[in-house]
């Protein structure tokens, strides 16, 4: 199945789903949801603060005396950066899964699920493990070692997986998620063999990148990765018709004055750098990038202009919800969150193979 039968020409005949009308409608109500979603992330946690404290702690620094100093230290140095964090990567997450969703032309293609992320984390697991005995020091220290070893890792993963599943021109998503899972198995066989080879601190480094965490977000990290989020976004503006034509076909595309080869090897490096971003920071995260675009072309529809920065609004708002029950529902521990989004995003998943077969079988 591609997104062919989702385009205006090709639901002709058909009775219209209802789409919501004003983009800045749809835009403003999820930017309304991310702030909401943002304070309340920011009042909850082992410390309570009030909502209406968090604007005097965040903008009247020195105000308030010792409570007032308190809050601000908390806010800061842990809960504003996690916020942030969450929200950049569950956009890149997001709005890589549209693109990639996009490419395929299949509803199902997901950084997470077709090893996308696992490349990007065995290249970071290796930079760690060998990092220390071939790199010098200052290398090492650099907070941008780990999203350059990843998007290499992901631009790999997703270049061989695009050569393996794309033949004469066409796309099967079986064999894209075979030969995902594949690679995806291939890449965590890595990881374990650089899981054996490590040290104390090394494992525990790299049993971060398994499960995922948000709990070591700084603003040195956030400055790390925001490079890479500007660019996509910008990008979106830039992809959105030409996604729009390939959802045609590639030779359809291609008659409309699509460069498809040039258009494709670009959204290739994008997603892997999107990729391997949000996995350099967070480690590796599912399903957001598959249950996002989905939910969101039920409502706004398939065109790209709106469904990319939606998208990375929604993933937003999503991945800063799941961070905020992972660390608040077994509190004091706090859970992965790669194991919150899994429980959410994994029967999501199995639904979308159902209904994927259902309209086959039909």
């Amino acid at each position: 199945m591609t997104y062919a039968n989702t385009s205006p020409e090709a639901n002709k005949g058909h009775s219209p789903r209802r789409r919501v009308s004003s983009p800045f409608a749809v835009m403003f109500f999820l930017v309304v949801m991310l702030t909401v979603v943002g304070i309340v992330s920011m009042s909850i946690g082992p410390v309570t603060i009030p909502v209406d404290r968090i604007a005097t702690a965040l903008f009247s620094v020195g105000a308030g005396g010792a409570p007032a100093a308190r809050d601000q230290l908390i806010l800061l140095s842990i809960r504003l950066p996690r916020v942030i964090m969450s929200s950049m990567v569950g956009a890149l997450l997001a709005a890589a899964g549209t693109v990639m969703q996009g490419l395929f032309r299949n509803p199902l293609a997901d950084p997470g699920l077709v090893g996308v992320s696992a490349g990007a984390g065995l290249a970071a697991a290796a930079v760690i493990v060998g990092g220390d005995r071939e790199l010098p020091r200052s290398v090492m220290n650099s907070p941008f070692l780990l999203p350059a070893a990843a998007f290499v890792g992901a631009l790999t993963m997703t270049a061989m997986l695009y050569r393996i599943a794309t033949w004469q021109g066409r796309t099967s998503i079986a064999v894209m998620l075979l030969a995902g899972l594949a690679l995806g198995a291939l890449a965590s066989s890595g990881t374990g063999l650089l899981v054996f080879l490590a040290n104390d601190q090394q494992l525990r480094d790299i049993t971060f990148w398994l499960l995922g965490s948000l709990a070591g977000a700084t603003w040195l990290k956030i400055a790390a990765i925001t490079p890479f989020v500007v660019l996509f976004l910008a990008s979106s503006f830039f992809v959105s018709r030409a996604l729009d034509l390939l959802s045609l076909g590639e030779a359809e595309a291609f008659y409309m004055g699509v460069a498809v080869e040039r258009l494709k090897r670009f959204l290739i490096v994008l997603v892997a750098a999107a990729a391997g971003a949000a996995v350099s920071v967070s480690g590796i995260i599912g399903f957001v990038g598959i249950i996002v675009p989905h939910l969101l072309r039920l409502v706004i529809g398939p065109g790209h202009r709106l469904l990319l920065p939606a998208s990375a609004c929604c993933g937003a708002i999503i991945l800063l919800a799941a961070d905020t029950l992972a660390r608040t529902l077994a509190a004091p521990a706090e859970l992965p969150i790669g194991i919150v989004t899994a429980v959410f995003g994994a029967p999501f998943f199995l639904f979308l193979l159902l209904k994927q077969r259902a309209l086959l079988s039909g």
